[in-house]
């Protein structure tokens, strides 16, 4: 999710009710969140929900479908970092994270596509939101929990993703499907205390209002990530409790080319990990508010796709200050803030089904087509990553585009 959320001391259940329909934002983001929707891709204007296989049963959301050439596996890991104590667990306890893994799979069939998000979590969104449990069913991934890993004997480029404020790993699954179905590794954080996510042991956790967690605090939280995808290169088990990895899992990281990306608080958190790690070859942030400010260079690739935090702006501008490599910033007529991740589509198919007004759609999620957002948040993060760590030069990079004439790049 974005910055925004259910303000301290707001009852949710007040945002959203069947008599009132002129939702706030905190309000529409939140329900938008609590149902999971999102629209088919190719859908120019406002989608409708699959139809339930039950008569009269709730529609089931859909996601985009990845558009790479290979079928996407993912499996959740729970990884506890053992250099950092958790005040906040009880003593003798330390940091602990659950990330998902998604990858290039094959032979899939047998497997099952994993949810969009726990059904546990889900139901604590719901019942934060004060929406009815069977608004609609959350939608299914591409993603075939366990699938082996397709290998070709090389080894396969990483991407760490880093949520927004008050959100969820499975925020930008548009994103990171398409990058796992060209060939990456992305492993998606939930970061524990801002974030909705079940633990193995049926723990699950929403965003706490009594721990503070900043964007260091997420950047804090990468750097671990990283040993653990050294030790699945090595052909270690990074997963707390050993449970099986996937075929080809282990030793199919490259941990000589990672890169991460970051939507809002996430995309703050990822310069601030860049400028913690060496080991990030390249990063890009989404609409990032860039605060705490930024005050060291960093002399490797970043990309900033604005919004609502535009570079002529502080803090954004002085970010950009520091970036002393190579650097681009874009951005999409009519976007704003929830554009780019599922929340674009995601919204957009939310508001038939509570009575949301258009002009309340547009104000949280711009007049971008769905579909073309879809396509922006494919081709541009891509884009990006093979440029930087699989040194492809990719055209799309150095200037406008036909194909994107929505898109404007920022001198």
């Amino acid at each position: 999710m974005t910055s925004d959320a259910v303000p301290a001391g707001a009852d949710p259940r007040r945002l959203l009710t069947a008599g009132n329909l002129s939702l706030s934002r905190r309000g529409l983001i939140t329900a938008a969140l609590a149902a999971g929707v999102t629209v088919p891709l190719g859908l120019g204007g406002r989608a409708s929900a699959v139809p339930a296989a039950g008569p009269g049963g709730p529609p089931r959301l859909v996601l985009p479908v990845p558009t790479g050439p290979f079928p996407v596996g993912t499996v959740a890991l729970r990884l506890v970092d053992r250099s950092r104590p958790d005040p906040y667990a009880g003593p003798g306890r330390f940091r602990e994270l659950m990330v998902s893994v998604w990858y290039p799979a094959r032979d899939v069939t047998r497997y099952p596509r994993a949810p969009w998000m726990p059904e546990a979590s889900m139901r604590a969104l719901l019942a934060g939101s004060g929406l009815p449990g069977d608004a609609a069913l959350a939608p299914i991934t591409a993603g075939r929990q366990g699938a082996p890993v397709r290998r070709t004997g090389e080894r396969l480029p990483v991407v760490v993703f880093s949520h927004g404020a008050h959100d969820q790993r499975a925020s930008h699954t548009t994103v990171v499907q398409e990058l796992a179905s060209h060939g990456y590794v992305v492993l998606t954080v939930a970061h524990t205390y801002d974030t909705y996510v079940e633990f193995p042991d049926g723990r699950v956790l929403e965003p706490s209002r009594e721990i503070p967690m900043g964007s260091r605090d997420f950047a804090d939280d990468i750097p671990f990530v990283l040993d653990c995808v050294e030790d699945l290169a090595a052909g270690r088990n990074p997963d707390a409790d050993g449970r099986p990895l996937p075929a080809g899992l282990r030793g199919a990281p490259d941990p000589r080319s990672i890169g991460v990306f970051g939507a809002s608080k996430g995309a703050t958190a990822t310069v601030w990990a860049m400028l913690a790690d060496p080991r990030i070859r390249a990063g890009l942030s989404l609409d990032g508010p860039m605060e705490p400010r930024v005050e060291t260079d960093i002399d490797r690739p970043v990309m900033l796709v604005t919004a609502a935090y535009p570079r002529t702006e502080e803090p954004v501008a002085q970010a950009w200050s520091h970036l002393t490599g190579w650097r681009r910033n874009i951005e999409a007529d009519g976007a704003v803030h929830a554009s780019f991740g599922d929340y674009k589509v995601l919204l957009t198919q939310l508001a038939p089904i509570v009575g949301m007004s258009d002009e309340a759609l547009r104000d949280w999620v711009g007049t971008i087509p769905p579909a073309r957002a879809v396509r922006i948040q494919q081709a541009y993060p891509l884009a990006f990553f093979d440029q930087h760590l699989r040194h492809r030069r990719q055209r799309l990079l150095e200037g406008p585009s036909r194909a994107f004439p929505e898109v404007r790049f920022i001198p």
